[in-house]
């Protein structure tokens, strides 16, 4: 990077990288609350905001392709005929940043009849005239033609710098044979023609011994074999393939390079951008660094964040009893305070305490180091002491706690043998029943989007990698402010979120009655863990590996040669080049797609797909359970003990980790057999506990349709029952093959399928499929009628709810991208029911857990919580009344206008009672 005294011209080629913005996965989901696209703008933003910080002193240009055609469309009218057309909520967004560039008071190009290329190298050329240092700012390899001793290209997103010599490790070649490189090989993206099969390798070979293209095409031929025939076909066309990658440096500018300096910032007008397109970050970020002492109440609003006057932190390091005893007397006299645990593991069953933190009061916090143990560390105070100090004030009710994922911190103590009592607010769950699809919900984002606040992150106290250290290996003076500063941040998080959750009364509800309460419930799931036999497992990694082998030789065979099974390059060439199976898909690169669903469709008809798809089922397996099972067992419990996620799924279903039980594969034989492996202890029993069609039920509900509601009521089979209307066959007529399709058509609906999802999944015609949709919502018109009016609300509101008011926000409901908006509104339709189902296991749950507290019975545990189903282990003598007690709360935990079936399986394993 240059130093601070250096003043360079900076080039940003805004095009390049308005295009690389819009392909980033995690900007396309950003959009304003009424639909606009501002991932594009906030990636180019971002990109422009880093130049200026790694040039605090360079004079910032930004260049724009213009609309239209330029001059090289009059010389070759097939040049970037190829190109599809810029999409829809790609263009909406150039606008909002040519606005907000110009407010910035950067200069701003936009040339027509040229394109932004020509402009930079204009200005470049005229910049080393005047031997003016210049950086180029874009993604486009054409651009390395311009390089030279005074002009280097900056690849933003990368980080990565090109000079000359660079330029000659990336390609080959120098940066003036450039131009002579990019015509013989040619440009499909632009549709500049090259030579027919000449790769950059062979266009290096020739440059070397003939260095410019006029050369290679002087001796062309000397050139020997079919490339060289390639080259003398193209000799015609290689003049205008020179001209048309060559960037023009002589453009009619208004204003020369030393003309384009820097205006003023326009504040106000930055403002209102930043708050019209939602650019959070940054109106926080003007609001910090504006020299008026007025904030702009309406920004803070929009904002989201605290946008209060800075404030001071100010954080101890505890090390002697009377500092601890000050604060433990300020601990207790506080309402609430905010508390965190410093560990050497993420993994809740074997980390170990190191240091504890709190706050009280924003800005004021402490750090208390317990067992820092690297070599010359000070003395700490004595963990059991602090520990038993502490243990009346965390078991307490009355003195109130809140934290970031409070359930960790309540694992690693229940280990030291404290009982957490008093956990009121959480700030992760806050954020989650706040929107749950805003941003993530770990502090170092919440700390962004909330307080416009950039913490200090582990890994920069820690380090990276193999090397990174564990907490109690860190400096203690480091430790104490990152330690002190999570807990300070976690208040100010409370204190910024929580009022604006307070404000949605329905949302309140679901984080008090339903996310908090579950907090504990979780924690002792987790804690009780579940058993499992490694020997089953071990030998059923010995089978699947034999058959593993089988496949492989199978594959080998129906590809006639040896190759990769899991490499989707090997894979692509043996499908489509030399077995020749049609593409049906292509990955955003242009390669033939080798993902699932496409190697579904290739396997109904060719062989080797279906191969495919059984190794990587397999493999995955494997890899993930009969494997790694037996090496999660806890070694003091000998159980496995998962993690449970209360804020990752949008729809509010819990998702688990270290071991993932929600995606054991249940439709395979192999995968069943995992199940097998889930066991009982002696003397005890498993019992799983499922509700039956719980989403259908819900969706009669919702839509209140009487034919669904009464099927449901007279608990009649609603698959079959549909299947006889769709079909127009008595009740007792309907076939297996008439009920498969139903259900398919059952559930497919309110998943959002369409009649082309529906047909490909039934394999029949699409004109079919859409006479079954017709005639079901002939059946049950209030379906229709509830998704219409689901459909209208989400794109009203931006958020549909679940039965107990938990908004699920649908960002992409108004998106300018058809694809994007068809998935939002398919989502709009799914998730009420799905958000419902979790809504409705989570209080399930806890009015299980609230009656098995009442027991006081060790001889039964909630263990697992795998979708619509709970899973529990129960002693043989107890089994039967307490599986029909469990059941019978089930049951009964919400009312609807249809009944909720909750059907037991009992068995010595998993499999056996599901």
């Amino acid at each position: 990077m240059p130093t601070a005294d250096q003043s360079p011209l900076i080039l940003v080629d805004g095009s390049s990288y308005l295009f690389r913005a819009y392909h980033v996965p995690y900007l396309q989901a950003l959009s304003t609350a009424d639909g606009q696209p501002t991932g594009a703008i906030t990636g180019v933003l971002n990109m422009i905001r880093s130049l200026k910080k790694d040039y605090p002193n360079g004079n910032v240009v930004v260049v724009f392709d213009a609309k239209g055609k330029t001059f090289r469309n009059d010389m070759y009218a097939e040049y970037k005929a190829n190109r599809p057309p810029m999409p829809d909520d790609l263009r909406s967004q150039i606008a909002p940043i040519h606005d907000i560039i110009a407010a910035m008071g950067l200069p701003l190009l936009v040339v027509e009849g040229v394109e932004a290329d020509d402009v930079i190298g204009t200005l470049s050329h005229q910049a080393t005239a005047l031997g003016i240092e210049t950086v180029i700012s874009t993604g486009d390899k054409d651009m390395a033609q311009l390089v030279n001793p005074h002009v280097r290209l900056i690849n933003t997103m990368t980080n990565v710098e090109m000079d000359e010599a660079a330029v000659i490790e990336k390609f080959g070649v120098r940066p003036d044979q450039i131009i002579d490189y990019l015509a013989l090989v040619g440009d499909k993206v632009d549709n500049i023609p090259g030579v027919d099969k000449c790769g950059p390798k062979t266009a290096v070979k020739w440059l070397a011994k003939y260095p410019s293209l006029q050369e290679v095409m002087a001796h062309a031929n000397e050139v020997k074999g079919k490339v060289g025939e390639n080259l003398r076909s193209a000799l015609a066309h290689l003049p205008l393939s020179y001209e048309l990658a060559t960037i023009k440096l002589d453009v009619e500018l208004e204003q020369s390079v030393t003309e384009l300096k820097p205006a003023t910032a326009d504040t106000e007008t930055l403002r209102a951008l930043y708050k019209k397109y939602e650019l959070r970050r940054l109106l926080a970020d003007l609001d910090k660094n504006s020299d008026s002492d007025e904030q702009d109440a309406d920004a803070q609003d929009t904002a989201g964040q605290q946008n209060s006057p800075e404030v001071v932190a100010e954080y101890d390091i505890i090390r002697d009893q009377a500092s601890f005893n000050t604060w433990l007397e300020k601990l207790n006299a506080a309402k609430l305070f905010a508390f965190d645990t410093e560990t050497t593991s993420l993994d809740y069953m074997q980390a170990k305490l190191v240091g504890l933190s709190f706050c009280v009061e924003v800005g004021k916090a402490a750090y208390v180091p317990l067992a820092h143990d690297y070599a010359d560390a000070p003395e700490q105070l004595d963990l059991d002491w602090v520990l038993a100090a502490l243990k009346p004030l965390l078991e307490s009710d009355s003195v109130l706690k809140v934290g970031q994922n409070l359930k960790y911190d309540a694992n690693v103590l229940s280990h030291y043998g404290i009982a957490m009592q008093g956990i009121a607010f959480d700030t992760m769950l806050e954020s989650y029943c706040l929107n749950s699809v805003a941003t993530r919900h770990n502090m170092d984002a919440l700390a962004e989007k909330y307080l416009g606040y950039k913490t200090v992150h582990f890994e920069d106290i820690a380090g990276k990698g193999a090397k990174q250290l564990t907490f109690n290996q860190i400096d203690i003076e480091k430790a104490g402010h990152y330690a002190a500063e999570d807990a300070d941040i976690t208040l100010r998080l409370h204190q910024a979120i929580y009022p604006q959750l307070a404000k949605i009364p329905s949302q309140l509800s679901v984080y008090n009655d339903i996310e908090i309460p579950l907090l504990p419930v979780l924690a002792r799931m987790e804690q009780n863990g579940v058993l499992i036999d490694c020997d089953m497992l071990a030998q059923q990694s010995q089978t699947i590996a034999t058959r593993l082998s089988e496949l492989e030789i199978e594959a080998h065979n129906i590809a006639g040669k040896s190759f990769n099974l899991s490499s989707p390059k090997q894979l692509q060439v043996i499908l489509f080049e030399e077995l020749e199976i049609p593409v049906i898909k292509k990955t955003p690169k242009g390669a033939p797609s080798t993902a699932e669903e496409v190697l579904q469709e290739l396997a109904l008809d060719y062989p080797l797909p279906k191969v495919i798809l059984e190794n990587r089922g397999l493999s995955k397996l494997k890899s993930t359970y009969t494997d790694k099972l037996p090496l999660l067992v806890q070694p003091k419990t000998n159980r496995v003990h998962t993690s449970y996620h209360q804020a990752v799924t949008a729809t509010g279903r819990l998702s688990s980790t270290d071991p993932n039980l929600q995606n054991i594969p249940i439709r395979s034989e192999e995968g069943r057999k995992i199940r097998l492996a889930f066991i009982a202890p002696p003397e005890h029993k498993i019992v799983a506990i499922d509700y039956s069609q719980i989403e259908l039920r819900i969706m009669a509900h919702l839509s209140d349709d009487p034919g669904l509601v009464k099927a449901f009521s007279e608990g009649k089979d609603v698959h079959k029952a549909t299947a006889a209307e769709i079909f127009a066959v008595p009740l007792d007529e309907v076939t297996s093959d008439q009920r498969r399709s139903a259900k398919a058509v059952n559930f497919g609906l309110i998943y959002g399928m369409s009649a082309f999802g529906l047909a490909k999944q039934l394999h029949v015609p699409r004109h079919t499929a859409q006479a079954y949709m017709d005639k079901y919502f002939e059946r049950y018109p209030n379906v229709a009628k509830y998704m219409d009016d689901t459909r209208q609300q989400a794109s009203d509101d931006g958020y549909v709810e679940t039965l107990f008011g938990r908004r699920l926000y649908l960002p992409d409901i108004k998106a300018k991208n058809a694809m994007r908006k068809k998935a939002a509104e398919r989502a709009a339709i799914n998730a009420p029911m799905q958000g419902t189902a979790a809504d409705i296991i989570k209080k399930a749950m806890l009015d299980v857990d609230a009656w098995i507290q009442q027991q006081n019975d060790d001889r039964i545990k909630m263990t697992m919580q795998v979708h619509d189903e709970l899973i529990f282990e129960i002693h043989q003598d107890i089994v039967e009344e307490t599986t029909a007690a469990i059941v019978e709360i089930m049951n009964n935990t919400v009312t609807m206008s249809v009944p909720l079936i909750a059907e037991a399986g009992v068995g010595d394993n998993w499999e056996q009672a599901h």
